[in-house]
């Protein structure tokens, strides 16, 4: 088993330091934000809620580019990964374009949100800012998933620290207004991370077109629409994109449902620092699932189920095993993130939010551990290619167990409190389900290359 844990980790560690390095720019973008104002802070964390469920749909779509490198490269048929990756390319650029039509709808949005009219305002200045990042966030996840595929994950470190150092300078100067920048407030923040990402999607296309890839994989002689191909990978890659846009609508509604509890100002703020240090705590998971999503590509493309499935247990076991760790901190030093976060020209919100954290840091202990399996899990089981089944489950469970009983206890005393105890119901049937799916070892006959 140690083996299997030393190949994971070989192919997951840089993946977990790429991904630390783009949610830390999540991370001090809102702690930025939280020095600039409590209100700005729960505003953008509303904003990120409803951004990401169209950008996890064309994020995700383009980045399950790694699912076809990793079967055709355990194939062996290295000269149609180029092809493979052209599609993918077209269906981000597509994408990124279509996304800043979304723009017009603001207004509209967040006034239906029914947000206090302070917090639209800042609303619709950071979604309109930040939605420029979907075009090059679509062409950065592609590069990514190009290298991962391959099992060459430290090429994707370089990728993402360009747009970690990137956006945490401008993002200093642009919301504050520094070395001659205007002082641009929520809305700076969300062109820093543009900027930025664009940068990052330079560098990696940079190294998507090297010479040596049209050697081995035709990634310049391949520059064309295939229709088949293409077709093939829609039909994967959006219930794949599916899955991470539809639990980032059910997610979105439970926030939005913060912000209209009895203390909706302060429920909300409380839940952007869980979530934010959610994010970041299962980073690593994230990491070695997207480690096993390459590993069970490869030895499927290599006619080795059982390899397969033997890389995705020992996936869930370095997870839970790193997780079970960090769960115990949430529990033990509440106060240490806590600070991260803290503000006080608002004393009177800020006293309401650091009662709150610490206790929605304890379910969040239990949400994440739940949550580590359930990533490798659903990841395993979309480098096989059973991604309508994934996108299915995320449709259907989260309203029931987690949305619709928030909605009915909004107005209920620690009515936060409640709604988390549901989001953890959630994540532990899910997991379940994908579990009980695994077991049945139907993805082990499935492939999404001819």
């Amino acid at each position: 088993m140690k083996k299997q844990w030393k190949i994971i980790l070989q192919l997951a560690w840089p993946l977990i330091i790429a991904n630390s390095f783009w949610n830390l720019q999540l991370t001090i973008d809102r702690i930025y934000l939280g020095m600039l104002s409590t209100e700005a802070l729960g505003a953008a964390m509303a904003v990120m809620g409803v951004f990401w469920v169209p950008m996890a749909l064309l994020q995700q779509t383009s980045g399950y580019i790694t699912t076809f490198v990793a079967q055709y490269f355990g194939a062996n048929e290295k000269e149609k990964i180029g092809e493979a990756t052209w599609q993918a390319i077209f269906v981000a650029i597509f994408g990124g374009i279509l996304f800043l039509f979304l723009q017009f709808l603001t207004p509209w949005f967040f006034d239906l949100v029914g947000h206090a009219v302070n917090i639209q305002r800042l609303e619709i200045e950071y979604f309109n800012s930040v939605a420029y990042t979907a075009l090059p966030t679509a062409l950065v996840a592609i590069v990514s998933g190009f290298y991962t595929g391959l099992g060459q994950t430290r090429r994707v470190i370089g990728i993402n620290f360009v747009g970690l150092i990137l956006n945490v300078f401008l993002d200093y100067v642009m919301i504050f207004g520094k070395f001659g920048f205007p002082a641009l407030g929520i809305a700076g923040a969300g062109y820093a991370t543009a900027i930025a990402t664009y940068g990052a999607a330079a560098y990696g296309l940079f190294l998507l077109f090297q010479s040596e890839h049209e050697l081995k994989y035709k990634i310049y002689s391949s520059m064309r629409v295939n229709w088949i191909l293409l077709k093939q990978f829609l039909k994967f890659g959006i219930p794949s994109g599916l899955q991470w846009a539809l639990e980032g609508l059910a997610f979105t509604v439970f926030l939005i449902l913060m912000g209209r509890m009895a203390n909706g100002e302060a429920a909300l703020a409380s839940s952007s620092i869980a979530v934010t240090v959610m994010m970041l705590s299962v980073l690593p998971s994230m990491g070695v699932a997207q480690a096993v999503m390459t590993l069970v590509g490869q030895n499927l493309g290599e006619k080795n189920p059982a390899k397969a499935e033997l890389m995705t247990w020992s996936g869930v076991q370095v997870s839970l095993m790193y997780m079970s760790v960090v769960a115990f901190t949430f529990f033990v030093f509440p106060e240490f993130y806590l600070s991260w976060f803290t503000n006080v020209e608002n004393p009177k919100l800020w006293t309401e939010v650091s009662a709150i954290v610490p206790q929605l840091l304890k379910i969040v202990a239990l949400f994440t551990i739940f949550d580590s399996a359930y990533l490798n899990i659903s990841f395993a089981l979309k480098g096989a290619g059973d991604t309508r089944f994934v996108s299915i489950v995320a449709l259907i469970i989260p309203w029931p167990l987690m949305v619709l009983p928030t909605y009915l206890t909004k107005d209920w005393d620690n009515a936060v409190i409640w709604a988390w105890w549901f989001a953890a119901l959630y994540s532990l049937t899910v997991v379940s389900i994908l579990l009980l799916r695994f077991r049945q070892g139907r993805w082990k006959s499935m492939s999404v290359i001819h």
